[in-house]
């Protein structure tokens, strides 16, 4: 038969079961940095569920011990980097402002 004349029926391919991100024994604790660094983006941001390919039960587990970690000070709330990048950008520009009212006075 002609492909044209089936249409109903899949194509037979092969897929690979992917590997899920928390092993049965990894522990989802706020004191293991490991595995919550692997959840939060560059930014700072938890990742969403479909992104980390978690259950619901352990996406709000890693939420939690994220939450906590922040609280305690093992993570930062904010990515420094930027935020540093940004104080430099406007130290500069009020630099310009106050150099150009010290010319005018």
């Amino acid at each position: 038969m002609d492909k044209s004349k089936r249409p109903f029926l899949k194509s037979k391919q092969s897929f690979r079961k992917r590997l899920p991100p928390i092993q049965s024994g990894d522990r989802i604790s706020y004191r293991n940095m490991s595995l919550i660094s692997r959840f939060i983006s560059e930014q700072g941001k938890v990742l969403s569920r479909r992104v980390n390919r978690l259950t619901l039960k352990q996406q709000r587990l890693i939420t939690m011990a994220i939450k906590q970690a922040r609280i305690l000070s093992l993570l930062p709330f904010l990515n420094n980097e930027k935020q540093f990048e940004r104080a430099e950008l406007t130290d500069r520009t009020t630099g310009l402002r106050t150099r150009m009212k010290r010319v005018y006075f």
